[in-house]
């Protein structure tokens, strides 16, 4: 499995970083976001290195469809039932910061919209 010895997020699945998770299997590694945007907000990460969408092939498409299914799911699990949303940031003018493929799931409760 490649990996990354700068990037963070190969840091986390490696271990060598802590994070609250919230899944895991033998491809990818789920963890709650330490800067969320949304009551629950998570981030789903391949466990091999591939730093943004740009780089994906058809290769990946397993493995993408993979991580776009897990999302409704562990969102049920964390009680979201009222709606997400899946984002992927792709290169700098994306807003990509972490330069490690990753899919935001987003949702909860938002007062501030209600009214």
């Amino acid at each position: 499995m490649s990996a990354d010895p700068h990037c963070i997020f190969c840091k986390i699945v490696a271990g060598q970083i802590p994070s609250k998770k919230v899944y895991e299997d033998e491809q990818v590694l789920a963890f709650h976001d330490i800067h969320p945007w949304a009551p629950v907000h998570i981030l789903i990460i391949p466990k091999r290195h591939i730093a943004s969408m740009a780089d994906v092939t058809e290769a990946e498409s397993q493995l993408l469809g993979h991580m776009v299914a897990l999302g409704p799911k562990l969102m049920k699990e964390l009680g979201v039932t009222n709606g997400f949303r899946h984002v992927i940031n792709t290169g700098q003018d994306g807003g990509q910061e972490v330069y490690h493929l990753h899919l935001h799931v987003m949702g909860g409760p938002r007062p501030w919209l209600k009214g």
